[in-house]
This record gives structure tokens, C-alpha cells and sequence, in this order.
């Protein structure tokens, strides 16, 4: 169902090769994709958060929203939609496609990494914009790598990132509407020290 949009999207994948492909540029995406493989990143950055007191309610709802998001999206919706990947449709149209890791197995949308890193992005953008600025800087550069390396369509890359987006701030604000009173700010204000 989606074949006719997605032919156009593997033009757009073909002209981002063609604006940005270098070998520096292949090193450098192959990398930042990896970050982002099972959210591996994202996952640290949750522990870290999880063994700091004043933190640790912050990488709960970080590790609630990661979980959501491998249910939801991994689970759920890349099987009910089922669409393929990029270089399945081109090996299908007898279309010369060149991606440059290992092709992934699973279903194409969403985009897994896109979805995870705008899950955890905004979560730390809701909570103190020195963590969220970083982290959603990362998020963009990981979106970008997935249809740079050709393994995404454009709109499994968007509908990631809104997912990503819809999942951590439902994950905020159910917190923050229902959870806040009884349990007290995702972080833990420091003690202020006495004036001597």
C-alpha cells in the first residue's frame, strides 16, 4: 500500500547520497547509527540517571518511555503496517540500491532508532533543557543516519520521531498530572547550603 509513495522516497534517499556521500561522511553516520542500535545509547544514559538520587525519578520515566516505545512501536505497529525496507523494494523494481551496513531484518516503519532517541530526547527536554538540547541534537543526527545508510524510508524516519515525541510527553505529563503529588518532582532539588 504504500509502493507509489515510496518509490519517491527512494529518489530522496538517492539525493541525500548524492548531496552528502563521502567517505568521512560514511564513517561518521555508520557511527552515529550505531549509537542508537536496541537504544543502546539511550539505555546508558538511563542508568546513569537511574543511580543518581537526585535523577533516578528521571531515568525511570526515561526507562518507562524506552519500554513503551519497544512495545508500541516495535512490537505493535512495524508488524500491523509490515512495510519493507528500503532495499526490498529497490531489489523488487530491479532498481540499483546500495546501502552501506548490514541490512536489517525487521519491518521498516517506524524507524526504531528515530522513535527511541525522540522518546528519550524529549523526556530530557521536559525536564531541564541543558540534558534535552544535547540529547535531541543526537536524536536528529541518529534520524538522519538512518536514511543517509538508506535503510529507512523518509516517513519511517518522521513517524518515528512523532511517535517518539507522542510517547515521551505522554509519559511526562501522566507523570507529572498524576504521579508529581505523591512522589514529588522528576528531580530532586539540591539541598541549599547554609549561609555561614
Amino acid at each position: 500500500m504504500f509502493l507509489a509513495d515510496s518509490v519517491f522516497e527512494l529518489d530522496i534517499l538517492d539525493k541525500i547520497e548524492d548531496l552528502f556521500e563521502s567517505d568521512f561522511m560514511n564513517t561518521v553516520m555508520k557511527g552515529i547509527t550505531h549509537l542508537g542500535d536496541a537504544g543502546i545509547i539511550w539505555i546508558i544514559i538511563t542508568l546513569c540517571l537511574l543511580i543518581s538520587k537526585q535523577y533516578r525519578k528521571l531515568g525511570i520515566l526515561m526507562a518507562i518511555g524506552l519500554i513503551l516505545g519497544l512495545i508500541i512501536g516495535n512490537g505493535i505497529v512495524k508488524n500491523l503496517v509490515s512495510r519493507q525496507r528500503p532495499f526490498e523494494l529497490a531489489d523488487s523494481i530491479n532498481r540499483n540500491f546500495f546501502i552501506k551496513i548490514d541490512k536489517p531484518t525487521d519491518r521498516s516503519f517506524p524507524s526504531g532508532h528515530t522513535q527511541a532517541s525522540f522518546i528519550a530526547a524529549t523526556i530530557l527536554m521536559m525536564a531541564k533543557r541543558k540534558f534535552g538540547i544535547p540529547a535531541l541534537i543526537l536524536a536528529f543526527l541518529i534520524a538522519f543516519s538512518r536514511l543517509y545508510l538508506k535503510v529507512h524510508f523518509p516517513t519511517d524516519v518522521l513517524g518515528g520521531m512523532l511517535m517518539g515525541i507522542a510517547i515521551g510527553l505522554t509519559v511526562w505529563f501522566v507523570y507529572k498530572w498524576k504521579f508529581e503529588k505523591k512522589f514529588g518532582p522528576v528531580i530532586v532539588p539540591k539541598p541549599k547550603k547554609e549561609k555561614k
